[in-house]
């Protein structure tokens, strides 16, 4: 029997809160809302566009972040950097996120770059 990880607005934004070690009332008090609404918030599997918006700015990360947080890749870069245990390494798992981010970013700035000079071109 296969397993399926669910993966929803509201499980992310809660482990990127535990991870960066937010507390709800942070974010709760910067979406304007009580800690007990946040913390349903968190149980949803869609948050809205503005919501999501507001918690990745005070979290200080990029809304895909969110979106497309995956614990398995977490787990991963941790248990490959304490895969050699005569050296320990303290790996930030947002650094790695923003890194794919940001090179992501890159490669789709490429491709506009490309598709507007064929329009150019036109």
């Amino acid at each position: 029997m296969e397993t399926k990880t669910k993966s929803t607005h509201g499980y992310n934004v809660r482990r990127l809160r535990d991870i960066l070690d937010v507390k709800q009332e942070t974010i709760a008090s910067a979406l304007g809302m009580t800690q007990q609404n946040f913390s349903k918030l968190e149980k949803k599997d869609k948050i809205g566009k503005k919501q999501l918006e507001k918690i990745a700015e005070t979290l200080q990360i990029p809304v895909e972040a969110i979106k497309n947080f995956d614990d398995k890749c977490v787990f991963n870069v941790i248990s490959n950097s304490f895969a050699d245990s005569s050296s320990v390494a303290i790996i930030n798992p947002i650094d790695k996120v923003a890194e794919l981010y940001e090179r992501i970013i890159k490669e789709k700035d490429g491709q506009i770059e490309l598709l507007k000079g064929l329009l150019e071109k036109k």
